[in-house]
């Protein structure tokens, strides 16, 4: 299972890009993998090929109207994990036996 955590974002566009991100995460949304939404950016659970065509999908259409975009891409694989996305913060909890802020 991959954990990847996405930001995107158009150049030229002004200050405030929020508009952009929204289409990406109502892509991401719609598209049914688990996500969390962070300040920073967007981490997705899933397999390979499931998670890069979202990413691919929400590319597509900032590139409709957005002649330069940047991409920041981090990903970690680990074989047959599943349920990472709350599962590493659950892990980090259990050894400080407090609950941390989180998204």
């Amino acid at each position: 299972m991959l954990l990847v955590e996405v930001s995107m974002s158009p150049f030229g566009k002004g200050e405030s890009v929020g508009k952009y991100v929204a289409r990406s995460l109502d892509i991401i949304d719609r598209s049914g993998v688990d996500y969390r939404l962070n300040p920073m950016g967007t981490v997705i659970e899933g397999e390979w090929d499931e998670v890069f065509a979202v990413i691919k999908r929400c590319f597509t259409r900032m590139s409709r109207d957005c002649n330069r975009i940047s991409i920041s891409i981090r990903a970690d694989y680990r074989k047959g994990a599943k349920g990472r996305l709350t599962g590493k913060v659950r892990s980090v909890e259990r050894r400080l036996k407090r609950r941390l802020r989180t998204t």
